[in-house]
């Protein structure tokens, strides 16, 4: 296998530790935890995890002789940069229990575990993968872990293997699978603990004890690279405004940290959209104010951040969305209707008309592309694929028919040009910020020592991150802790609190007494690629969504 010169000096590189899991680890017990809502469900549902308490690993502690113990690990859902790290930071936490520790790898996500497929990862397979991006090292999967049989299953080869812990990395969904899991477990004195390792490039896996989930550094630094590069090749052509669509379905996080590192002309936060229930007539006409007020002072190019989701956060979006997915359900007598008539814009007037009056208007409102896009695109519930909708190239062409309307008032002389991007799986896979490879080593060894102490239920905690790496604080979390009950599929269920970007957070905060000298301004940054080597000023960093976070 040929490897690149820099994945050769990546696997050199020796994660950075803090203290307290450098030798003999002191297990500190804090208070008792309840979840952040719905107390008393929770408690009822997970009566042998709830309650546990926040843990915290402190230096000093006794080397306690023990034999060995096989674990095992599951990727769960989408790539970020760091996995491998953290299995190498379980691999190698394991082996200073007991050298004859063994570490499997159920093989394509949690339906290896389910189907028995695995491997044992040897430390000579390991060391390909050290410091590198993607999850290829035993592959990751989307199935979800909800039923007893699953369970029952995966319990036939954790026993055949004998292995005594399992660890799955993943987002809120798996986590809170994870969760269920060791309730599970636990019920039944299977002997097999569960841990949890917070994973989503998304950033929405995070609260007062999961200060970011890993990925999120890279993946942001990534993006911001490639919009600093757009940004200046707008201000180098002068002539395009450049609409980019950025990954962040449930939460503008992405966007956000991209804005504070680049500084861009406009950007869209879903959470704000939702909170002053704006309409897609105002998100349009702000945009084309930015325009005109740029083109007045003979700039006409600019960059626009758009989060992913932004569809589901318009109010009035939400309800239209909600009436084609009745209108147009499957086997309904409007659907045979719709399906029967064969042009473009007789099948819309017949879906308009039988709308509310106010979806109704807003459907004949949208461009023809995307009204098709609305009612012919059908996930295989029957209802839109929101996450399908071009919604760079919806806001572009709404802009652009609002400033010829403009242009007939007077009110905008400037030139409109649009270019479209999308950033998504461009920063799943990159090769770890030093931040990501420090983190996920440290997330890693965190959870072999919570499987050292016989935990259960817990998610691995790493804080104090904006502090050198030496001073962060290790420990374990309750996933518990983190749950309410959301209606899912129609069904109450617990979850893990998704976390969305806080308008009253420092954050949010910075951007909104900036954006708009960004926004009359050129004030481009352009940050250039993840820093590996050099002074840590430059390559040890976290977010700035961190930075502010810390400092408010």
């Amino acid at each position: 296998m040929i490897i690149s010169p820099l994945q050769q000096e990546r696997a050199r590189y020796q994660p950075k530790l803090p203290k307290s899991l450098r030798g003999a680890v002191k297990v500190v017990a804090g208070e008792k935890t309840q979840s952040v809502a719905d107390q008393d469900e929770i408690a009822r549902l997970f009566p042998n995890t709830y309650g546990m308490p926040l843990i915290t690993f402190e230096e000093g502690g006794e080397q306690n002789a023990s034999g060995p113990v096989n674990a095992g690990v599951i990727l769960s859902g989408g790539q970020a940069p760091g996995g491998h790290n953290v299995i190498a930071g379980i691999f190698d936490g394991i082996k200073r229990i007991h050298p004859d520790s063994k570490l499997y790898g159920f093989l394509g996500g949690p339906g290896g575990l389910v189907d028995h497929k695995y491997m044992e990862i040897t430390a000579e397979y390991l060391d390909d993968f050290r410091n590198t991006g993607g999850f290829d090292i035993i592959g990751s999967g989307r199935t979800k872990l909800e039923e007893t049989e699953q369970f029952d299953k995966g319990l036939e080869v954790l026993k055949e293997l004998d292995i005594k812990a399992l660890v799955i990395i993943g987002g809120d969904d798996s986590n809170t699978n994870a969760c269920v899991l060791a309730e599970y477990y636990k019920a039944n004195n299977a002997g097999v603990q569960v841990i949890g390792c917070p994973k989503t490039i998304d950033g929405d896996l995070k609260n007062e004890m999961i200060e970011t989930s890993f990925g999120f550094d890279t993946a942001t630094k990534v993006y911001s690279e490639l919009i600093g590069n757009i940004e200046r090749d707008s201000n180098s052509a002068k002539k395009y405004w450049h609409f980019i669509k950025l990954m962040g379905r449930s939460a503008s996080h992405i966007g956000l940290e991209c804005a504070l590192k680049t500084q861009p002309n406009v950007c869209l936060i879903s959470e704000e959209v939702a909170e002053k229930k704006q309409t897609l007539h105002e998100i349009v006409d702000n945009i084309a104010d930015v325009v005109a007020l740029r083109a007045s002072k003979g700039d006409n190019f600019g960059v626009a951040l758009i989060p992913e989701g932004l569809i589901e956060f318009i109010p009035e979006m939400k309800v239209l969305i909600g009436e084609l997915n009745d209108l147009l359900a499957e086997g309904s007598e409007t659907e045979a209707g719709f399906k029967a008539l064969a042009g473009d814009e007789e099948r819309r007037e017949f879906v308009a008309g039988k709308l509310s009056d106010a979806s109704a208007a807003l459907f004949r409102f949208l461009p023809a592309g995307i009204a098709k896009q609305l009612t012919a695109d059908r996930d295989p519930h029957g209802n839109v694929q929101v996450s399908l909708i071009q919604t760079e190239t919806l806001l572009g062409d709404m802009v652009k028919v609002r400033l010829k309307e403009m242009k007939k008032e007077g009110t905008f002389k400037g030139k409109f040009s649009t270019q479209y991007h999308f950033f998504g799986y461009e920063g799943r896979c990159a090769a770890p910020s030093n931040f990501d490879a420090d983190y996920c080593y440290s997330l890693g060894v965190t959870a072999s020592v919570l499987i050292g102490q016989g935990k259960t239920g817990y998610m691995a905690s790493v804080r104090n991150l904006t502090a050198p790496a030496e001073d962060w604080i290790a420990g374990g979390v309750p996933v518990t802790m983190m749950m309410n009950m959301e209606r899912r599929h129609g069904h109450m269920k617990p979850v893990i609190q998704k976390a969305l970007v806080e308008l009253d957070g420092a954050p949010f905060r910075y951007f909104a007494e900036n954006r708009r000298k960004w926004a009359e301004e050129t004030c481009f940054v352009y940050p250039g690629p993840i820093q590996y080597f050099g002074p840590s000023a430059v390559c040890d960093q976290p977010t700035m969504t961190l930075e502010l976070e810390k400092n408010k």
